[in-house]
């Protein structure tokens, strides 16, 4: 039986994929006339409006979550309120957010702000999804004029800072802030910024956008942050709040899937057979296990076609090693063997599809330790033991053809109240006979932290496909009273803490990150939003795979 030590690292959200502060390379700027300048900044606009060109040819699976923030004395801004969107972006009527969740809520296209109204109660993904772009019209010289800063490193690259002003008179919505250019093909990989002038109703919010390399000389938008700290305007004070935005799943597209036919293999003329299911029929129970298999099959394969499942990976490697754990220790026998994955959402839930474990992204990104993991792994592996965990009906290929927008309508791995009341009590006997016996007090200390949040963040902890995190009082009542000053007591960690996801092919994978000391309390951040800081990198290999896709594209009539 072999163990998995589950790393406490708090602050260190603030740099998704790895904390490396910027360093300062050259702090004295070029003259303004230097005609090297000049070119450099023809480039950069060259290559920013042909970047957006090629991101609008995809359909990449977005997701914006903002809390709404209140100042306390001794914890600083704390969550009161939070809002979720999931959707796909659309470009080819500008920037259109498209919802996908299963709300089904119609939102306004106006792009002049990402607040939907002054009087509203809710954002405008829209106005969010315009952040991916300096400026959804392109950049020009006409418009903007460019300030040379410094020189300076984002991880790995190497990039030029310009600071970039709209000029008088160049119309509403220009970006004002800095862009920092890589310095092999004259990327934009991150600005930080605000849209302005600020028009007459409605507002623009301060952003932070992100690139990341997928390919070499290939840059997408991955990852936008806003924060506002409710400053005072023409009609009062603002929203107080923090925004993620993440984007992903850009193969997705079915043009970009065409490819993967040139990996089909032709099998033998004599097919292989195994020798061990030679001349035999199949059982009933062998049957309805196989339709099980079968059905299971069907949705995973279908919600890793959506763009909402991770694809196998060592991530899932990490979490079947602690459900080995609990199965070996209780000495169970089970056929097909458990298995777990990730869901690429961030509101925290978990299920079982036939013999797989599945959980969130944003769930695993919170969880602070390994007995609060094996607690929410016990509780899906209950549910697996008592016969809850799959409905044949998805071993019909039919229920498997589905527009994306209808996947919430259509899946559906809710179990009943009284099946989780029974798995709980399952769940406990597991944990009991476990290697984490001696410190489920950390996963009670876990389990009340998440209660208490449940009021103020409830779109968090409304799960999209299957079950909330369950409140299993047996193992509360083993937690230490929460103490949310107390910056020795990790009940929970802010979002963003574990995993890291590549935004073209969708796999994941745990970040390696420093630990940071937590000075006072309001560095621990439960459950909360941290801006994004990338360690970037340049994608390694070849862009064979793309240039297949974007050669398809400039075939299509």
């Amino acid at each position: 039986m072999r163990g998995w030590i589950w790393p406490i690292v708090l602050a260190t959200t603030l740099a998704l994929g790895g904390v490396a502060r910027a360093q300062t390379v050259r702090q004295t700027p070029p003259k303004s006339g230097n005609s090297a300048l000049n070119q450099v900044v023809n480039k950069i606009i060259g290559r920013e409006n042909q970047l957006m060109a090629q991101v609008r040819r995809y359909t990449p699976i977005v997701e914006l979550y903002v809390q709404d923030m209140r100042p306390t004395v001794n914890l600083g801004p704390v969550p009161v309120k939070d809002y979720y969107y999931l959707g796909q972006a659309h470009f080819a009527h500008g920037i259109q957010f498209l919802p996908l969740h299963r709300q089904g809520v119609t939102f306004a296209s106006d792009l002049t702000s990402p607040f939907r109204h002054f009087f509203s109660s809710s954002y405008n993904p829209d106005g969010f999804l315009e952040m991916i772009f300096p400026d959804a019209r392109g950049l020009s010289r006409a418009d903007y004029t460019f300030h040379y800063v410094h020189e300076t490193f984002l991880g790995d690259v190497r990039c030029m800072v310009f600071n970039v002003v709209p000029k008088p008179h160049s119309g509403q919505g220009r970006f004002k802030g800095r862009i920092w250019v890589e310095n092999r093909h004259f990327t934009i990989v991150r600005f930080n910024g605000v849209f302005t002038p600020t028009p007459a109703f409605g507002r623009y919010f301060q952003f932070d956008s992100w690139r990341v390399n997928v390919a070499p000389g290939v840059w997408l938008p991955a990852f936008v942050y806003s924060q506002e700290n409710g400053k005072k305007g023409l009609l009062g004070h603002g929203p107080r709040f923090r925004a993620q935005m993440r984007l992903w799943g850009y193969n997705l597209s079915p043009v970009a899937r065409e490819e993967e036919l040139s990996r089909i293999l032709v099998q033998s003329s004599q097919p292989i057979r195994d020798p061990n299911h030679a001349n035999t029929s199949v059982s009933p129970v062998q049957a309805e296990l196989d339709y099980e298999s079968e059905a299971t099959r069907n949705v995973l394969d279908r919600l890793q076609s959506l763009g909402l499942l991770a694809p196998p990976g060592p991530v899932d490697k990490v979490l079947d090693t602690v459900v080995n754990n609990l199965i070996v220790s209780n000495k169970i026998n089970l056929d097909p063997p458990v298995h777990c994955r990730v869901l690429m959402t961030t509101p925290l839930e978990a299920f079982a599809v036939g013999h797989t474990i599945v959980l969130s992204r944003g769930l695993i990104d919170v969880l602070p330790d390994e007995p609060s993991l094996a607690t929410i792994l016990a509780q899906e592996l209950a549910e697996i033991l008592l016969g809850h965990s799959m409905d044949t009906k998805y071993a019909f290929s039919d229920r498997m053809i589905f527009n994306v927008k209808n996947t919430f309508h259509v899946l559906d791995f809710h179990e009943s109240r009284k099946s989780e009341v029974e798995a709980s009590a399952k769940a406990v006997e597991l944990l009991k006979n476990s290697p984490y016996k001696n410190s489920l007090g950390q996963a009670g200390l876990f389990l009340k932290a998440l209660q208490a949040e449940s009021k103020d963040l409830p779109e968090l902890i409304s799960p999209q496909l299957g079950n909330r995190p369950q409140e299993i009082q047996a193992i509360e009542q083993l937690g230490p009273q929460l103490q949310p000053s107390n910056v020795k007591q990790i009940a929970a960690l802010p979002l963003g803490s574990r995993i890291k996801v590549n935004p073209w092919n969708d796999h994941v994978a745990m970040m390696k990150t420093r630990p940071v000391p937590l000075l006072n309390a309001r560095m621990k951040m439960p459950f909360e939003l941290a801006p994004f800081y990338l360690h970037l990198e340049r994608a390694k290999g070849t862009s064979a795979g793309l240039a297949q896709a974007e050669a398809a594209h400039e075939k299509k009539p």
